[in-house]
This record gives structure tokens, sequence and C-alpha cells, in this order.
């Protein structure tokens, strides 16, 4: 049961990048919320709340105890849990008590996304559509196939790779060089301990993301994502480049398919195994000839597919984050401003690979003249002289509201000109996949 309406209720964030900064945006637009924290938030985030400085990467005892005590200490009753890794390592195992609510499942829920050869199992078991792949966790194994392929595939890490441990190939040659930098090279350390090789799939790549709370699903507007660092969607992935929402790709029968062939069996298997998840599942899709299939899962928002959706959402998400914390999604307020929003992603030069950081921005209240931009921040810190300066690969998400894509997306690009650092850069052409096409 929720807190009477008129308390107010003090929340903890945790994370520390544009999807954080989103959520904590959002969050404070509810008459019921409290105190505000993020734990360890960023420069963005400062603004709406308190930064505190409580690890959370990787997961154990003494940083679980030690945000548990910060959390008695403070009030909070409201945990949300932003990353992976967390996730997957069991926080919210460890951090649920009595009279306090943890948005985001506990480590048997999160293991869809941790684990990917679990994931391809579980999929399989329900019968969910997704490409055929094969797992392996020996290098000389996984050459020998690959080699002898005759189509196309893609070589994914299975365990946590930030987003980036994807290799799309278009021959064996690319496929077994993929397999040697995850398996041999270990690029991604642990996380290629076990690869997937799946056949690559054609067709247009779609986010769908839907509130769980153990019973109820609500399915949010669907996205899309631009997940290579260069323009027509070239270069090596990233943890995301930009994203759009709603995306015209997907009509209200795709969506019925989805929630029907993809969602409910998911939760009902996880059901089945006992687990109770609650928060957010993220489908990554393919829209194939024959029918919409599963990329991946993720179980958190994703990034940057938030921005845009908590831009665009109507609603209080402190009351839609309690009732899928307590199984009462069906009575939660939901609705979206009809408006697009295009979400461009202001990077530091060099990512995805290397790159330096304390590069001093300027110029995001300029950008944020229009009413309708808005700029979150990702990879951001201040210095000694408070000045606002780079701290990640990706550095700013820049959000704005337009009447079509079109529109959202000018404006985007327009507010991104005016922000300067030295060797950012962003993508220009966010959302061209249906844009060209008109």
């Amino acid at each position: 049961m929720t807190k009477p309406l008129s308390k107010p209720m003090n929340i903890l964030v945790i994370g520390s990048g544009g999807r954080e900064h989103a959520l904590g945006w959002k969050l404070k637009q509810s008459k019921r919320c409290g105190k505000l924290f993020f734990a360890p938030g960023n420069a963005g985030t400062s603004t709406l709340g308190e930064n505190v400085d409580l690890l959370y990467e990787p997961v154990n005892t003494k940083h679980a105890d030690a945000i548990d005590y910060f959390c008695r200490q403070n009030g909070v009753e409201l945990i949300v849990i932003g990353p992976e890794d967390p996730l997957c390592g069991g926080l919210a195992d460890r951090l649920t008590k009595p009279g306090r609510y943890i948005f985001g499942p506990v480590a048997a829920g999160a293991r869809l996304e941790g684990d990917k050869a679990f994931s391809k199992q579980l999929m399989r078991a329900a019968s969910v559509p997704t490409a055929e792949a094969r797992a392996f966790s020996d290098a000389e194994a996984a050459l020998t196939y690959v080699m002898a392929r005759e189509t196309p595939v893609v070589v994914k890490a299975a365990g946590l790779a930030k987003g980036k441990g994807v290799t799309v190939c278009s021959n064996n040659e690319e496929a077994a060089e993929a397999v040697k930098q995850m398996m041999v090279k270990k690029v991604f350390g642990d996380a290629g301990n076990t690869i997937i090789i799946e056949e690559r799939l054609v067709g247009q790549e779609v986010s769908v993301l839907a509130l769980i709370d153990g019973k109820n699903i609500f399915v949010l507007d669907p996205c899309q994502d631009h997940k290579q660092v260069g323009e027509g969607d070239k270069g090596p992935n990233t943890g995301g480049m930009g994203a759009y929402c709603p995306t015209p790709l997907i009509s209200d029968k795709v969506m019925s398919t989805i929630e029907r062939e993809v969602l409910v069996p998911m939760l009902d298997a996880m059901r089945r195994d006992g687990v109770t998840y609650q928060g957010v599942l993220y489908a990554g899709l393919m829209l194939t000839a024959g029918g919409p299939k599963v990329l991946e899962f993720n179980t958190r928002f994703g990034d940057p597919e938030t921005q845009p959706l908590m831009m665009r959402l109507k609603g209080d998400l402190l009351e839609i984050m309690l009732a899928t914390c307590t199984g009462k999604l069906d009575e939660a307020n939901i609705s979206w401003d009809p408006r697009c929003c295009c979400c461009v992603v202001m990077a530091s030069g060099g990512y995805p690979g290397d790159y330096a950081k304390g590069k001093v921005i300027t110029g995001i209240d300029r950008a944020e003249e229009d009413p309708d931009v808005k700029v979150f921040h990702a990879g951001t810190t201040r210095n000694r002289e408070k000045d606002v300066v780079t701290a990640g690969g990706r550095v700013l998400n820049v959000c704005a509201l337009g009447k079509d894509l079109a529109e959202a997306q000018a404006k985007a690009n327009a507010a991104c000109d005016k922000i300067h650092f030295e060797g950012g850069f962003f993508r220009r052409d966010i959302g061209f996949r249906v844009m060209k096409k008109k």
C-alpha cells in the first residue's frame, strides 16, 4: 500500500548518467517528492537534489550496507536503481526492507540482461521469436563455427559490456576477429568468457520498454535508438548516440503482437521460475519480414531512450513507480505528450575508444532558452573552479520536442550547436531511418 498523498517521500536514484538525470528531473515534478538524492549523480543531478558518494559497483555487502545505512539515516523510502550492473549484482535483493520500495528487478530477474546465454534459453522455452543462436565458452570451437557459416552472423559477449559487446559481421573473417577480440584478447573482460553467435537478422531495430509490476504490463511508447558512432549508422557500437520517440515503425497491430508474443510469455516464464519481476523490461527488437524478433532484453530503463520518454510522459512518475512496486500498475495514470522528442548525444572526442576528461562545457543555458529543449547530463562533473566539465564518453543528452520528428531533430541539433567543449561531437541524423522515406 502506498503512503498517504500528503506525505512527502525521500528518494535515492542510483546511477550517474543521462538516464538518472532524466528520471530525477521527472520525479522532482511530483507533489510527493521530498528530498532527492543521487548516488553518485553528476553535475546535472546536483541541481535537482544532493549527490552522495556511495559506491555501488561492483555490488558487495560493504557497498550495499553503506547504501542501506544512508537510506535509514535519511528516511529514504524509494530507491530507483538505474544501471544494469547493480541490478545484476543483486542490489535490489540486498536493499529490500519493510516499508521501503525498490524500483528495479531482483537479481534473478536482472539475469535476463546479465546472462545472454540464459536469456536465449528462456526465450526458446517460452517460444519467444528470436534469432537462432549458439553459445560458446571455448574460443577454438567458436572460431571453427563462424568460419564454417555460409551466412553473416552477430557476435555478442554474453555478459555485461556497457552496450558495446555486440559486433555485427558481414563475413566470416569479421566474425572470427570479433571472437578473438572477445574471447582471446578479452576486450570486454569477463563479459566475453561466454559468447553468443547468432544469425544476422535484417530489418529495422526498435526499442520497446514496458513497466511490469509482477502481474500487470504497461507498454510505453516505442523508441528507436542509434547505436553506431557515425552518421548513417556507420562505425563501432556505442552505448547509444541518440534516440527518438515515438517511432512510426511500430503500428498498434505490431505492438499487440509484441505484447502477446514477447512480453507476456517472458513474464509468464519468469513467474514459472518463481521470479516476481517488478520494474522495466526492455526488449530490443528487429522488425523482420517474418515479424518482430528479440535481439536482447535489458532489465532497466534504456539510455538514451529514457530521456525522450521522460520528456513526453504525462503523469506523476513517483506514483507510477510506486504502482509498479506494489502490483497496482493497472491503477496508474499514464499518458503522453502527442509531440515527438528527439534526443541527441554529445560525446567526447575519441569515443567509443579512448577520450580525454575534464574539458570545460559552455552553452548549456543558451541551449535551454528554447522551452522545448532540455539538456540532460550524462558524463559530467564539476572541477575545482565549479565549471561543468566532461567526465565520460557520452557527455550530454540534448532533447527537443517538436510537432514531428523533423522539427524535433532540427531543434535538438540547433541546441547542440550552442554547446561547446573541446573535441565534442554529435550525430545530426538521429531518426534518419524513417525520415528519409518521406
